[in-house]
C-alpha cells in the first residue's frame, strides 16, 4: 500500500484512549477501505504528571496539547479525544471535524450504592473540580480527595481501602468493560456531568482535503448539536476545564431541555437553571443564552470564586 493512503490516528496510550482509537479505526475502515489506518500513542502532559492535582498543573489542553501540536506539525492525520478534555478554543487551522454517538454520560459512584450509604466523613476520591464541588454539596461531611490516573490506578486505591469510594465517568467504566463495579450511576438531572461527557471527538488539520471528508460522514448530527450547545456554554464562562460547571443537555420532539449548574469549590453555594430552546435554535446560542442564565449575580460571584481558587 502506498504512503499516502495511510490515515495516521493520533491518541493518548491509556486503555480507555486506545478503546477510543480502536473504535474510530474501525470505522475509518469501513468509510476509507482503501486506506490503512495506524495509531500512534502520544504522552500528553496529563499522563506524564501524575501526581499533582489537575487543578494545580496551571494550564489548559492538559490531555491534548501534545496532541494538537503532533497533529498541527504533520506527524499524525487526525487526533481522537475524549470531547470533555478538548478546550473550547482550538489553534488556528484545527478543526472539531466529528462527534461519534454520545454514549453513558452519567457519572458512576464505586464502592458504595449510593452517596447516602456512606458513612460520615468518608473519604471520596474523584480528580475533578466540578465532581468535587458537587460531592460536597450533597454531602458537605465527605472527606473529597484528589484521585488522578488512569482507570485501574484509580480502582486500585479504592481496592486498597485508601478512600471508601471513588466517582468515575460512567462511560469510560462502560467501554473498558468494568461496569460491575459500578455500585450507583448518579442521575445527571442531581449530578450534573460535565460537558461534553460521554462523547468522542476526533479533530484534525482544517486545510487537509483528503481528511475532512472521511472525519465529516462519520459526525452524528443530533450528539453534535448537544454538545455544541454546552461547549458554547462553557466557552461564554472562560473555557477552562476546571471551572466547576455542570450540563446536561436531551434532545425532545418539539423542543431541546438543557440544565446547568455552577458551584462554589467547596460546595456551599450554586447557581442551577432549566432552559427549554425551540428546535429551530442555533447550538451556539442556546449555549451562550444558557450561561447568561447562569450569571446572574450569585452566578458571577461563584465563577469569580472558582477563577480565584483556580492556581
Amino acid at each position: 500500500m502506498s504512503e499516502n493512503t495511510t490515515i495516521r490516528l493520533g491518541t493518548r496510550g491509556s486503555r480507555l484512549a486506545l478503546w477510543q482509537a480502536e473504535c474510530v479505526r474501525d470505522l475509518l475502515s469501513r468509510e476509507a477501505p482503501m486506506s490503512d489506518v495506524e495509531i500512534t500513542k502520544v504522552k500528553t502532559l496529563g499522563d506524564k504528571d501524575q501526581k499533582r492535582s489537575l487543578q494545580s498543573l496551571g494550564r489548559t489542553g492538559i490531555f491534548t496539547a501534545e496532541l494538537d501540536r503532533a497533529l498541527m506539525e504533520g506527524e499524525v492525520d487526525l487526533a481522537v479525544h475524549s470531547l470533555k478534555d478538548v478546550e473550547t478554543s482550538l489553534p488556528p487551522g484545527m478543526i472539531l471535524a466529528a462527534v461519534l454517538p454520545r454514549g453513558p454520560v452519567e457519572d458512576a459512584l464505586l464502592g458504595a450504592a449510593s452517596l447516602d450509604d456512606l458513612p460520615q466523613g468518608a473519604a471520596v476520591g474523584t480528580g475533578s473540580a466540578r465532581r468535587r464541588a458537587q460531592l460536597k454539596a450533597l454531602r458537605p461531611d465527605l472527606d473529597v480527595q484528589d484521585l488522578r490516573g488512569n482507570v485501574p490506578t484509580r480502582l486500585e486505591r479504592l481496592d486498597s481501602g485508601d478512600l471508601a469510594a471513588i466517582v468515575l465517568a460512567r462511560a469510560g467504566l462502560v467501554r473498558l468493560g468494568l461496569a460491575h463495579r459500578i455500585g450507583a450511576v448518579l442521575s445527571p438531572e442531581v449530578f450534573l456531568p460535565a460537558v461534553g461527557q460521554g462523547a468522542v471527538a476526533i479533530t484534525c488539520r482544517e486545510d487537509d482535503a483528503r481528511i475532512v471528508p472521511i472525519l465529516r460522514a462519520l459526525d452524528h448530527g443530533p450528539t453534535r448539536r448537544v454538545v455544541a450547545a454546552e461547549r458554547a456554554c462553557l466557552a461564554r464562562l472562560g473555557g477552562g476545564c476546571s471551572v466547576p460547571l455542570g450540563v446536561f443537555g436531551r434532545l425532545g420532539e418539539k423542543e431541546d431541555r438543557f440544565l446547568a449548574g455552577l458551584f462554589s469549590p467547596d460546595g456551599r453555594r450554586s447557581r442551577k437553571v432549566e432552559v427549554d430552546f425551540p428546535k429551530e435554535a442555533d447550538p451556539d446560542t442556546m449555549g451562550k443564552a444558557l450561561a447568561e442564565e447562569l450569571l446572574d449575580e450569585d452566578g458571577r460571584r461563584i465563577l469569580l470564586d472558582a477563577e480565584g481558587a483556580t492556581p
